[in-house]
């Protein structure tokens, strides 16, 4: 199993990983070597792959550009993972020697190759419904400088808006062509970054059917399961000691939490929170990541608590309102916990997650560019007064909590495993 990003992009794939090793698999995860000791104390193999993006999660300039609403996607597969491509193919194709079953992220652009060469089946990876781009069930985009006027945009529209995606970005994708020839592979038969990163096998969405259902344009033989879920920092950790007791206190508080990328790019996003929290006379916790410099935080009064980092599992579903950016990881540990949300989105899938969440009734939007303390409180206000979004958020968390997504993801890898290897359901390596 291979991965690339932030913890949204490893711990579906952590969860799934353990509920195959508890299956009695032997499972390697393949991705950065900042995630060794996370993935090994698990109990599972790891094996490194390049680029290694430990740097990149101290460097506030490169985030900055990763996170830019227009530029964001070029800078992040042009800058920092195909320069890095044959490193990536040569770490993959000795992490997946011997192995009966692939499965990997988008993102992962050596991992089609290598499963060619190595006449290996693969799964490909969803983690939220934008990378589909569904003409019958269009994103929303963020294309703009000022991603608050963004409107959904008719059918014919997004077949030219998608058209002009595939040409502008299908030069981007040399360093993958250039590989295949290396490799006296023939060419793609499809644009890399779209089309070429589902399977011929298969695809897994690992998200609820809330968010998105199958349709007619998604790819063949593609099967959502529902969120895989993973949150701890490290095998048995939760809630600190300080955490939980300011919990047991009080009244619930609101989170503002802007996950574990976004965060490092957060602007004033905490003061302004802090600000609304204030005013509202609300309790609140601050998750502000384990790069923010602590000491600003140190004259707070006694209603609010700030932390590196919490797991979502245990916090939320003690929490009055979150407010968040919007992250598909974040946003479905937020549905599970049933309790209401307001979403401020800064880039890459946040904006479509958020539209989707609003859809089901339980979040309010205010984009970044428009989250001051003024518009944040009234939206919490407006949230936390109106028993609608209450209602709906415990129903959509009870449905959440339903659905088993690290079953259904090892079931249908289990299958392919015995269609395409011949195989027996336990013991093989994945």
């Amino acid at each position: 199993m291979t991965t690339c990003g932030s913890l949204g992009d490893l711990h579906p794939y952590l969860a799934v990983a353990i509920g195959l090793r508890q299956r009695g698999h032997e499972v390697t995860v393949a991705t950065s070597e900042m995630y060794r000791s996370k993935i090994e104390a698990e109990g599972l193999a790891f094996h490194p792959v390049r680029p290694d993006l430990g740097p990149l999660y101290k460097n506030t300039d490169a985030m900055r550009c990763v996170l830019d609403v227009t530029t964001g996607t070029e800078y992040l597969v042009r800058q920092l993972l195909l320069p890095h491509l044959e490193e990536s193919y040569e770490d993959l194709l000795q992490a997946c020697s011997g192995k009966d079953l692939l499965v990997g992220h988008p993102l992962a652009y050596a991992l089609p190759v290598v499963a060619e060469k190595l006449r290996l089946p693969w799964v490909s990876v969803a983690l939220q419904p934008l990378i589909f781009f569904s003409l019958y069930d269009p994103p929303v985009l963020p294309v703009s400088t000022k991603p608050y006027r963004i409107r959904r945009l008719r059918c014919w529209e997004y077949q030219m808006l998608f058209g002009f995606m595939r040409r502008q970005t299908r030069p981007w994708m040399e360093p993958v062509d250039e590989l295949r020839r290396r490799l006296g592979l023939a060419p793609a038969a499809a644009h890399p970054m779209f089309d070429g990163i589902f399977s011929p096998y298969g695809s897994l969405a690992w998200f609820s059917r809330l968010l998105a259902s199958p349709q007619p344009d998604w790819p063949a033989r593609t099967r959502i399961t529902g969120f895989p879920f993973y949150d701890r920092q490290r095998p048995g950790s939760g809630l600190n000691s300080s955490l939980s007791e300011f919990l047991r206190k009080g009244e619930p508080p609101i989170v503002f939490t802007l996950g574990a990328s976004t965060v490092l790019h957060a602007g004033d996003f905490f003061e302004q929170s802090l600000w609304a929290a204030h005013k509202l006379r609300s309790r609140a916790v601050l998750l502000v990541g384990p790069q923010a410099r602590r000491k600003k935080w140190k004259s707070l009064p006694t209603t609010m608590f700030v932390a590196d980092y919490a797991p979502y599992s245990e916090l939320l579903p003690r929490a009055a309102a979150t407010v968040h950016h919007g992250g598909v990881g974040t946003t479905a540990q937020a549905l599970r916990a049933g309790r209401p949300t307001l979403i401020v989105p800064h880039s890459h899938d946040q904006p479509d997650n958020a539209e989707r969440v609003a859809r089901l009734g339980v979040a309010r939007v205010l984009y970044k560019k428009l989250y001051t303390a003024e518009r944040a409180m009234a939206e919490l206000t407006h949230l936390l007064s109106d028993n609608s979004y209450s209602a709906r958020a415990a129903d959509v968390g009870r449905i959440i909590r339903t659905e088993n997504g690290v079953a259904a993801a090892c079931d249908a890898l289990e299958e392919l495993v015995a269609a395409h290897c011949g195989l027996s359901p336990v013991s093989e390596k994945v």
